[in-house]
């Protein structure tokens, strides 16, 4: 099995830094990485959460501070590299199809963001895990992997299972978030997904939302939808409540 290394540095003062949280400088085999970490104190769940195609960027800097106001501490990780915040289209699709061509990398980066976390000071025998658009996709990756979160939550995310993949090792919940009006991610895939669940015996909740396109989610998007954000925030927001109520 490939080994990884985790070296981590915190910054007070950079790009992602705030009152509130701070960035997370690690290194995962050789490569340096940026994330972003906000606590609840050291007793409270932990969420790690995945950003979309973007990078890590202020949305994800946003919705960190929005779930450490409900009481969770948040790991935002960085999946592509410190300073590597792709802007033109070509990028991103080079930089998410690297990854998803490259499981184990992929796999080795969420184990780093978890020692990361960790390290911080994040209180990961109580965790979940969430993610955007990309993020989803990546956050189905670590369910797959078998690692021992509460649960498993995607926004509007890549739903396929990779071949020679399955969901037998899956130890927590999956919730999952989608748009009816998708067409990244289609109703079919959608409908897979729930199939492989049952089967794997994997307990899962999931809900589409009518007119909602792919990233329905983003704030200031063409593809944002106020209606479906605020209902899946809100369901979002209780179903965590009833993940750590013991």
């Amino acid at each position: 099995m490939k080994r990884f290394f985790v070296i981590i540095m915190i910054f007070a003062f950079s790009g992602l830094a705030s009152a509130e949280g701070r960035s997370i400088v690690y290194n995962v085999n050789g490569n340096e990485y940026e994330g972003y970490y906000i606590s609840a104190g050291e007793k409270a769940p932990l969420i790690l959460m995945i950003h979309d195609w973007d990078g890590l960027t202020e949305y994800e800097v946003k919705r960190s501070k929005m779930i450490n106001d409900l009481g969770y501490s948040v790991f935002a990780a960085d999946m592509y590299g410190k300073g590597v915040r792709p802007e033109a289209l070509s990028e991103k699709r080079r930089l998410t199809s690297e990854l998803y061509q490259n499981r184990e990398k992929m796999r080795d980066l969420l184990k780093g963001a978890i020692s990361a976390a960790e390290q911080a000071g994040g209180n990961t025998d109580r965790a979940a895990a969430i993610g955007y658009c990309f993020g989803g996709a990546v956050v189905l990756e670590l369910a797959r992997s078998g690692e021992a979160f509460k649960a498993f939550v995607t926004f509007h995310g890549g739903l396929s299972t990779p071949e020679g993949q399955d969901y037998s090792k899956t130890k927590g919940q999956i919730l999952v978030f989608h748009g009816s009006a998708d067409q990244a991610v289609t109703l079919d895939v959608f409908a897979t997904l729930a199939k492989d669940l049952e089967k794997a015996g994997v307990k899962h909740e999931m809900t589409t939302y009518s007119g909602a396109p792919h990233a329905f989610t983003i704030f200031g998007s063409d593809r944002y939808r106020e209606v479906a954000d605020r209902k899946s925030w809100n369901r979002f927001v209780s179903f965590l409540s009833e993940t750590f109520e013991n």
